[in-house]
Protein backbone atom coordinates (compact mmCIF):
# COMPACT_ATOMS: atom_id res chain seq x y z
CA UNK A 1 0.00 0.00 0.00
CA UNK A 2 1.52 3.50 -0.86
CA UNK A 3 2.69 5.94 1.90
CA UNK A 4 2.70 9.49 2.08
CA UNK A 5 4.78 11.26 4.73
CA UNK A 6 4.56 14.86 5.30
CA UNK A 7 7.57 15.32 7.93
CA UNK A 8 11.14 14.33 8.05
CA UNK A 9 14.64 16.20 8.52
CA UNK A 10 16.53 14.54 6.08
CA UNK A 11 17.78 18.50 4.55
CA UNK A 12 19.48 18.29 7.72
CA UNK A 13 21.40 15.63 7.89
CA UNK A 14 22.53 16.04 4.28
CA UNK A 15 23.87 19.73 5.10
CA UNK A 16 25.23 18.36 8.88
CA UNK A 17 27.27 15.74 6.36
CA UNK A 18 28.06 18.11 3.99
CA UNK A 19 29.64 20.61 6.59
CA UNK A 20 31.99 18.10 8.09
CA UNK A 21 32.75 17.22 4.76
CA UNK A 22 31.33 13.78 4.66
CA UNK A 23 30.02 12.49 1.67
CA UNK A 24 26.65 11.02 2.62
CA UNK A 25 25.10 9.24 -0.09
CA UNK A 26 21.20 9.71 0.12
CA UNK A 27 20.54 6.64 -1.98
CA UNK A 28 21.65 4.49 0.86
CA UNK A 29 23.50 6.37 3.88
CA UNK A 30 22.31 4.53 6.79
CA UNK A 31 22.58 6.86 9.38
CA UNK A 32 19.34 8.46 6.78
CA UNK A 33 16.18 6.85 7.53
CA UNK A 34 14.26 8.00 4.93
CA UNK A 35 17.19 7.19 2.50
CA UNK A 36 16.04 6.32 -1.33
CA UNK A 37 16.22 2.33 -0.47
CA UNK A 38 13.97 2.78 2.88
CA UNK A 39 11.75 5.15 0.54
CA UNK A 40 11.16 2.82 -1.99
CA UNK A 41 11.04 -1.00 0.39
CA UNK A 42 8.32 1.18 2.56
CA UNK A 43 6.31 2.13 -0.53
CA UNK A 44 6.59 5.91 0.43
CA UNK A 45 4.86 7.50 -2.99
CA UNK A 46 5.36 11.33 -1.37
CA UNK A 47 7.86 12.44 1.03
CA UNK A 48 7.93 15.62 2.27
CA UNK A 49 11.07 17.30 3.07
CA UNK A 50 12.02 20.31 6.06
CA UNK A 51 14.11 23.14 5.82
CA UNK A 52 14.66 23.57 9.29
CA UNK A 53 17.15 25.99 10.78
CA UNK A 54 18.64 25.47 14.38
CA UNK A 55 17.55 28.07 16.60
CA UNK A 56 21.46 28.58 17.78
CA UNK A 57 22.49 29.38 14.40
CA UNK A 58 22.84 33.39 14.46
CA UNK A 59 20.43 35.31 12.61
CA UNK A 60 22.37 37.17 9.73
CA UNK A 61 23.33 33.54 8.80
CA UNK A 62 20.04 31.42 8.86
CA UNK A 63 19.16 32.78 5.23
CA UNK A 64 22.08 30.70 3.90
CA UNK A 65 21.16 27.96 6.11
CA UNK A 66 18.41 27.85 4.60
CA UNK A 67 19.62 28.01 1.16
CA UNK A 68 22.19 25.46 1.20
CA UNK A 69 19.34 23.03 2.55
CA UNK A 70 17.42 23.84 -0.53
CA UNK A 71 20.47 23.53 -2.77
CA UNK A 72 21.07 19.74 -1.43
CA UNK A 73 17.29 19.11 -1.74
CA UNK A 74 17.92 19.74 -5.87
CA UNK A 75 21.30 18.85 -5.62
CA UNK A 76 21.37 15.51 -3.66
CA UNK A 77 17.72 13.74 -3.96
CA UNK A 78 16.31 15.33 -7.08
CA UNK A 79 18.62 15.35 -9.66
CA UNK A 80 20.98 12.62 -8.95
CA UNK A 81 17.59 10.39 -8.63
CA UNK A 82 15.64 10.49 -11.79
CA UNK A 83 12.33 8.89 -10.47
CA UNK A 84 12.33 11.11 -7.37
CA UNK A 85 9.87 14.27 -8.62
CA UNK A 86 10.09 18.02 -7.07
CA UNK A 87 6.17 18.29 -6.82
CA UNK A 88 6.00 22.39 -7.28
CA UNK A 89 2.01 22.45 -7.41
CA UNK A 90 -0.55 20.53 -5.66
CA UNK A 91 -1.65 19.11 -8.94
CA UNK A 92 1.85 17.08 -9.75
CA UNK A 93 0.88 15.07 -6.18
CA UNK A 94 -1.50 12.90 -8.31
CA UNK A 95 0.43 12.35 -11.35
CA UNK A 96 3.06 10.46 -10.50
CA UNK A 97 3.83 7.44 -12.72
CA UNK A 98 4.09 3.91 -10.97
CA UNK A 99 7.60 3.70 -9.90
CA UNK A 100 7.98 7.64 -9.18
CA UNK A 101 8.33 9.20 -5.68
CA UNK A 102 7.01 12.65 -4.89
CA UNK A 103 9.00 15.17 -2.87
CA UNK A 104 7.62 17.94 -1.50
CA UNK A 105 9.66 21.31 0.11
CA UNK A 106 8.45 22.53 3.38
CA UNK A 107 9.73 24.86 5.82
CA UNK A 108 9.96 24.55 9.43
CA UNK A 109 10.17 28.01 10.92
CA UNK A 110 10.31 31.51 9.45
CA UNK A 111 13.50 32.20 10.92
CA UNK A 112 14.79 31.09 7.77
CA UNK A 113 13.19 34.71 6.24
CA UNK A 114 13.33 36.98 9.46
CA UNK A 115 10.81 39.60 8.26
CA UNK A 116 11.84 39.34 4.53
CA UNK A 117 8.55 38.77 2.51
CA UNK A 118 10.87 38.74 -0.33
CA UNK A 119 12.77 35.86 0.98
CA UNK A 120 9.38 34.00 1.64
CA UNK A 121 8.36 34.73 -2.09
CA UNK A 122 11.86 33.16 -2.54
CA UNK A 123 10.68 29.98 -1.15
CA UNK A 124 7.38 30.22 -2.67
CA UNK A 125 9.07 30.29 -6.26
CA UNK A 126 11.86 27.38 -5.14
CA UNK A 127 8.68 25.54 -4.53
CA UNK A 128 8.27 25.48 -1.15
CA UNK A 129 4.19 24.35 -0.19
CA UNK A 130 4.30 24.25 3.60
CA UNK A 131 4.53 26.84 6.50
CA UNK A 132 5.23 26.12 9.42
CA UNK A 133 5.99 29.68 11.05
CA UNK A 134 7.66 28.53 14.51
CA UNK A 135 9.63 25.72 15.33
CA UNK A 136 9.29 25.65 19.60
CA UNK A 137 10.88 28.62 20.32
CA UNK A 138 9.40 32.31 19.07
CA UNK A 139 10.44 34.18 16.12
CA UNK A 140 9.34 37.64 14.02
CA UNK A 141 6.25 35.44 13.16
CA UNK A 142 4.51 33.70 15.80
CA UNK A 143 5.72 32.43 19.48
CA UNK A 144 6.36 28.66 19.43
CA UNK A 145 5.11 26.07 21.55
CA UNK A 146 7.92 26.01 23.82
CA UNK A 147 8.02 30.08 24.50
CA UNK A 148 6.89 30.49 27.87
CA UNK A 149 4.91 34.06 27.43
CA UNK A 150 2.81 31.63 24.97
CA UNK A 151 1.81 35.10 22.85
CA UNK A 152 0.03 34.16 19.64
CA UNK A 153 1.01 35.51 16.04
CA UNK A 154 2.47 38.83 14.77
CA UNK A 155 1.52 41.57 12.40
CA UNK A 156 3.87 39.63 10.62
CA UNK A 157 2.75 36.56 10.85
CA UNK A 158 -0.53 37.05 10.15
CA UNK A 159 0.38 38.86 6.92
CA UNK A 160 2.59 35.19 6.12
CA UNK A 161 -0.73 33.46 6.72
CA UNK A 162 -2.41 35.38 3.90
CA UNK A 163 0.08 35.42 1.46
CA UNK A 164 -0.19 31.39 2.49
CA UNK A 165 -3.34 31.55 1.66
CA UNK A 166 -3.17 33.70 -1.60
CA UNK A 167 -0.89 31.04 -3.16
CA UNK A 168 -2.85 27.88 -2.09
CA UNK A 169 0.42 27.38 0.40
CA UNK A 170 -0.25 25.00 3.99
CA UNK A 171 0.19 26.56 7.28
CA UNK A 172 1.69 24.14 9.39
CA UNK A 173 0.13 24.25 13.08
CA UNK A 174 2.74 21.41 14.52
CA UNK A 175 5.14 23.80 16.49
CA UNK A 176 3.01 27.08 17.53
CA UNK A 177 1.76 27.84 20.88
CA UNK A 178 -1.96 27.49 21.88
CA UNK A 179 -2.56 30.88 21.35
CA UNK A 180 -0.78 31.08 18.01
CA UNK A 181 -2.85 28.14 17.21
CA UNK A 182 -5.92 29.81 17.44
CA UNK A 183 -4.43 32.91 15.63
CA UNK A 184 -3.94 30.88 12.63
CA UNK A 185 -7.53 28.75 12.77
CA UNK A 186 -9.08 32.44 12.41
CA UNK A 187 -7.02 33.40 9.36
CA UNK A 188 -5.84 30.08 7.40
CA UNK A 189 -7.49 28.16 4.70
CA UNK A 190 -5.19 25.58 4.80
CA UNK A 191 -4.32 24.61 8.03
CA UNK A 192 -2.34 21.60 8.45
CA UNK A 193 -0.67 19.47 11.10
CA UNK A 194 2.59 17.92 9.70
CA UNK A 195 3.49 15.75 13.00
CA UNK A 196 1.29 16.47 15.80
CA UNK A 197 -0.23 13.74 17.98
CA UNK A 198 -3.97 13.66 19.80
CA UNK A 199 -3.15 15.60 23.71
CA UNK A 200 -5.50 13.33 25.38
CA UNK A 201 -3.73 10.51 24.68
CA UNK A 202 -0.01 11.99 25.45
CA UNK A 203 -0.55 15.18 27.39
CA UNK A 204 2.64 16.62 25.60
CA UNK A 205 3.18 20.29 24.80
CA UNK A 206 3.70 19.24 21.27
CA UNK A 207 0.35 17.32 20.41
CA UNK A 208 -3.50 18.66 19.49
CA UNK A 209 -6.08 19.24 22.51
CA UNK A 210 -9.30 18.07 21.36
CA UNK A 211 -10.86 21.58 20.86
CA UNK A 212 -7.92 22.28 18.57
CA UNK A 213 -8.33 18.60 17.08
CA UNK A 214 -12.30 19.41 16.41
CA UNK A 215 -11.35 23.30 15.11
CA UNK A 216 -8.90 21.27 12.30
CA UNK A 217 -11.38 18.75 11.18
CA UNK A 218 -14.25 21.47 11.04
CA UNK A 219 -12.12 23.69 8.92
CA UNK A 220 -10.81 20.99 6.24
CA UNK A 221 -7.30 20.98 7.91
CA UNK A 222 -5.72 17.33 8.14
CA UNK A 223 -3.71 16.07 10.99
CA UNK A 224 -0.87 13.96 10.30
CA UNK A 225 0.42 11.59 13.35
CA UNK A 226 4.30 11.98 14.35
CA UNK A 227 6.52 8.47 15.58
CA UNK A 228 8.39 10.14 18.42
CA UNK A 229 7.88 7.96 20.99
CA UNK A 230 7.61 10.82 23.54
CA UNK A 231 4.47 12.59 21.72
CA UNK A 232 2.92 8.84 21.79
CA UNK A 233 3.07 7.97 25.35
CA UNK A 234 3.27 10.03 28.16
CA UNK A 235 6.80 10.40 29.89
CA UNK A 236 8.23 7.61 28.12
CA UNK A 237 10.63 7.27 25.63
CA UNK A 238 9.67 4.04 23.91
CA UNK A 239 6.14 3.27 22.19
CA UNK A 240 4.70 0.54 20.24
CA UNK A 241 2.50 0.71 16.83
CA UNK A 242 -0.14 -0.07 19.42
CA UNK A 243 0.29 2.66 20.97
CA UNK A 244 0.08 5.05 18.02
CA UNK A 245 -2.97 3.45 16.97
CA UNK A 246 -4.40 4.94 19.96
CA UNK A 247 -4.08 8.36 18.93
CA UNK A 248 -5.77 7.15 15.32
CA UNK A 249 -8.55 5.72 17.34
CA UNK A 250 -9.03 9.23 19.41
CA UNK A 251 -8.48 11.18 15.85
CA UNK A 252 -11.30 8.77 14.50
CA UNK A 253 -13.81 8.99 17.27
CA UNK A 254 -13.54 12.81 16.99
CA UNK A 255 -14.82 12.88 13.18
CA UNK A 256 -11.15 12.73 11.58
CA UNK A 257 -11.36 9.50 9.84
CA UNK A 258 -11.19 11.26 6.41
CA UNK A 259 -8.48 13.86 7.50
CA UNK A 260 -5.26 11.98 9.11
CA UNK A 261 -2.21 10.74 7.79
CA UNK A 262 1.10 9.65 8.69
CA UNK A 263 4.33 12.35 9.36
CA UNK A 264 6.65 10.33 10.70
CA UNK A 265 9.46 12.94 11.60
CA UNK A 266 12.20 10.59 10.73
CA UNK A 267 15.81 12.11 10.61
CA UNK A 268 14.47 14.31 13.26
CA UNK A 269 13.76 11.62 16.07
CA UNK A 270 16.51 10.02 17.68
CA UNK A 271 13.56 7.31 19.33
CA UNK A 272 11.40 5.09 17.71
CA UNK A 273 8.61 2.90 17.94
CA UNK A 274 9.26 -0.44 17.90
CA UNK A 275 8.74 -2.15 14.40
CA UNK A 276 8.50 1.45 13.15
CA UNK A 277 12.36 2.98 12.88
CA UNK A 278 12.63 3.91 9.21
CA UNK A 279 10.99 4.78 6.47
CA UNK A 280 10.93 1.18 5.39
CA UNK A 281 8.91 -0.09 8.20
CA UNK A 282 5.84 1.49 6.74
CA UNK A 283 4.19 -2.06 5.78
CA UNK A 284 4.57 -3.04 9.34
CA UNK A 285 2.64 0.01 10.52
CA UNK A 286 0.07 -0.68 7.32
CA UNK A 287 -0.29 -4.37 8.10
CA UNK A 288 -1.03 -3.82 11.64
CA UNK A 289 -3.67 -0.87 10.67
CA UNK A 290 -5.55 -3.47 8.98
CA UNK A 291 -6.42 -5.91 12.23
CA UNK A 292 -7.96 -2.92 13.23
CA UNK A 293 -9.53 -0.86 10.45
CA UNK A 294 -10.81 -2.48 6.56
CA UNK A 295 -8.60 -1.36 3.73
CA UNK A 296 -10.57 1.45 2.38
CA UNK A 297 -9.94 3.39 6.15
CA UNK A 298 -6.26 1.79 6.08
CA UNK A 299 -5.53 3.84 2.16
CA UNK A 300 -6.93 6.74 3.13
CA UNK A 301 -4.84 7.18 6.25
CA UNK A 302 -2.08 6.06 3.93
CA UNK A 303 -2.10 7.99 1.31
CA UNK A 304 -6.39 9.09 -0.07
CA UNK A 305 -6.99 11.25 3.18
CA UNK A 306 -3.83 13.49 1.61
CA UNK A 307 -4.87 13.37 -1.96
CA UNK A 308 -8.42 14.36 -0.89
CA UNK A 309 -7.91 17.23 0.92
CA UNK A 310 -4.85 19.28 -0.81
CA UNK A 311 -5.36 23.02 -1.62
CA UNK A 312 -7.84 23.55 -5.03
Amino acid sequence: MKVIDTHCDALLKLQQGMRQNLKLNYQNEKTIETNVNRLKKGNVKIQFYAVFIDPDIPSDEKWQHALEQVDLFYSEIIEKHPDIKHIKSWEEASLLKEREIGAVLTLEGADAFGNSLVKLRHLYRLGVLSIGLTWNNANLCADGVGEPRGSGLTLLGKEVVSLNNENQIWTDVSHLSVKSFWDVMELADYPFASHSNARAICDHPRNLADDQVKAMFNKKGLIHLVFNPPFINEQKKVATIPDLIKHIDHLCALGGEKQIGFGSDFDGITTFVKGLENASKYPTLINELLKHYNEEQVRGFAFENFLSNIPK
